[in-house]
């Protein structure tokens, strides 16, 4: 994980609250969670303060605060609206967020706490959440350079990747199968190219910005990678958290009319997923949660391959009759987490 250029402290909390929001000064303020980009503290009952940690953060805080509210209100699930915003000040040299606490776990897969015959009702509430973000953006959303861009921008990161896996994954024996997964990267990005309007993408959709309670899929978290672009590049995170008949439902749930989901899209999907993964493996030799979800989502890229290829697909589009057997490893428990936490 990247290392603070500022380290946020619950007393730099505290005096930023007493100088710009002072009703909120005395609430509780518990320890930090920190992710790549963020430190978030728990404030009283209901809210998070949520502080950049790095420069290259900064920026996305901003876009937050700046499009978030709009979006909100046309979202099925919470999502982490600025209550507050803050300023710079009292030495620390960022904007920075109050939002609301929600109570929940990130989706890390089956050993996540959130039952199994829970995750169809997951997938379909997931995808739902997509059919409402996915629409067309203004030309004034922001720009990413890293996500929902056409999957040939990606491949020499990609391509370089792939040829470390064995550095990311020592002695393990989907580290062999790096010429599969290179195979399907490039069937992917030899496809045409998104061609529609850029739809409205959270950009960092993996499994820790997920978060799950009782059953239902309760807040989406960390916008800071919001741009438009190639919805592909959302839909990635199917193979990280379900099985091929979940990932139908998923698909259906996801599509709406400026995104129906045609079978390039969702090859260009399982190529995000590779790509996506192959980041998450090459920062997190010290996150193991986060290195589990890359490999566990190369593992089931590799597995729905195989799956197309018995039956005589050229891509990931047949439709199941029924639930498969989920053979994917389990993966670590996360502690519980607020509307804020995350890893990018």
């Amino acid at each position: 994980m990247p290392a603070a250029e500022i380290d946020a402290t619950a007393d730099v909390v505290r005096r930023l609250l007493a100088a710009q929001h002072p009703d909120l000064a005395e609430l509780p303020i518990a320890e930090p969670v920190n992710g790549w980009d963020n430190a978030t503290f728990r404030l009283g009952d209901d809210l998070a303060v949520r502080l950049p940690r790095r420069t290259a953060a900064a920026a996305l805080i901003v876009n937050e605060q700046r499009w978030l509210p709009a979006l909100a209100p046309t979202l099925p699930v919470p999502v982490p609206t600025p209550v507050r915003v803050g300023t710079p000040g009292c030495g620390y040299p960022w904007s920075w967020t109050v939002v609301p606490y929600v109570a929940g776990r990130p989706l890390t897969g089956r050993s996540s706490g959130e039952p199994a015959a829970q995750y169809p009702m997951l997938a379909t509430e997931l995808g739902a959440f997509f059919a409402a973000l996915h629409r067309p953006g203004p030309p004034e959303a922001p720009r990413n350079p890293h996500r929902g861009v056409p999957l040939a921008e990606k491949s020499e990161l990609t391509e370089a990747r792939l040829h470390r896996l064995v550095d990311f994954l020592p002695d393990d024996p989907t580290a062999s199968d790096s010429a599969r997964l290179r195979h399907i990267w490039r069937q992917a990005a030899a496809l045409p190219a998104w061609s529609g309007p850029p739809l409205w993408l959270h950009g960092d959709t993996h499994p820790l910005n997920l978060l799950g309670h009782r059953g239902h899929l309760a807040a989406v978290i960390d916008f800071g990678d919001i741009t438009t672009g190639d919805p592909a590049c959302d839909l990635g995170v199917a193979w990280a958290l379900f099985d091929h008949h979940e990932r139908h439902l998923f698909r259906r749930a996801a599509a709406n009319d400026h995104n129906p989901i045609d079978d390039d899209t969702w090859a260009r999907a399982r190529a995000w997923a590779v790509t996506l993964s192959l980041a998450i493996l090459a920062n997190s030799s010290d996150n193991p949660t986060m290195h589990q979800i890359g490999r566990t989502t190369l593992v089931t890229v590799l597995e729905d391959d195989r799956g197309s290829r018995g039956s005589g697909a050229g891509n990931p589009t047949g439709n199941p009759t029924g639930n498969t057997a989920d053979t994917r490893p389990g993966r670590q428990r996360a502690a519980r987490t607020s509307a804020t936490s995350e890893a990018r």
